[in-house]
């Protein structure tokens, strides 16, 4: 059934810009069509096995597109702060929208061979790697340039590392470049175990990533040079 307005109603409503009584109602819908649309890969019926890991080697090494959603934390000894991440991976490019809460303060992280660039409200900016440019123009920094790998499970190749399972023959710990990861929570997403909660620490550093979705081969070239607004609107309190 059509309901209409009261006259008194149309014409309250009509004196109010549309952006500005839409703006609360219409973020909640999106938020719940997107959670809707984004859903993970059902989990196996049973957990992590010991011989998953093993089993799953050659997928991750030849994993090189992806999409996921989640919060990323920074502690450290004078500040705390998190933001939603949504990071898009393709073979030639990556793309990480940074934001805070319904997108708040975003920027947007963009890699290609031989160039990084850093779009915020200020303006687009370049440098030699990532992590400098993050660190300039955003106050703090990720080891990106090792990320794409970690975030797998995997050390980054052609430097040294330690590394310890755990009872199940997964990573436990690694350690790289200075930084200590920490693999808490794992997740069952397109065949592949996949790191859910990783902790790393450098000196008195501490950034925390938590991946709410992990759509591992659902990216593309389209998908990686698309950027869409946050897909959590979960406070980033849970990753610092």
């Amino acid at each position: 059934m059509l309901h209409t307005l009261p006259a008194s109603e149309r014409q309250r409503r009509g004196s109010i810009p549309f952006k500005q009584w839409w703006h609360p109602l219409g973020v909640w819908v999106l938020v719940a069509w997107l959670a809707g649309c984004a859903g993970q890969a059902p989990a196996p019926d049973v957990p992590r096995q010991p011989d998953d890991w093993q089993r799953q080697q050659d997928d991750l090494a030849a994993l090189d597109t992806w999409t996921l959603a989640g919060k990323v934390g920074l502690r450290t000894a004078e500040d705390s702060r998190g933001a939603n991440l949504d990071w898009a991976q393709a073979p030639d490019h990556y793309r990480m929208l940074i934001s805070g809460p319904f997108g708040a303060g975003r920027s947007v992280l963009e890699g290609r061979q031989g160039a990084v660039t850093l779009t915020t409200g200020d303006g687009r900016f370049e440098a030699a790697s990532p992590e400098a440019l993050m660190q300039q123009q955003l106050g703090w920094s990720l080891p990106i340039s090792a990320l794409d790998y970690w975030v797998r499970g995997l050390p980054a190749p052609g430097r040294s590392h330690q590394q310890t399972d755990d009872e199940l023959g997964f990573p436990k710990t690694l350690s790289q470049d200075g930084w200590n990861i920490r693999y808490r929570d794992w997740t069952y997403a397109g065949s592949l175990w996949l790191p859910s909660r990783l902790i790393m620490t450098y000196d008195d550093i501490r950034a925390t990533l938590v991946v709410n979705q992990w759509q591992p081969e659902a990216g593309s070239q389209e998908a990686s040079e698309k950027t869409t607004e946050p897909t959590s609107a979960a406070e980033t309190s849970d990753a610092t």
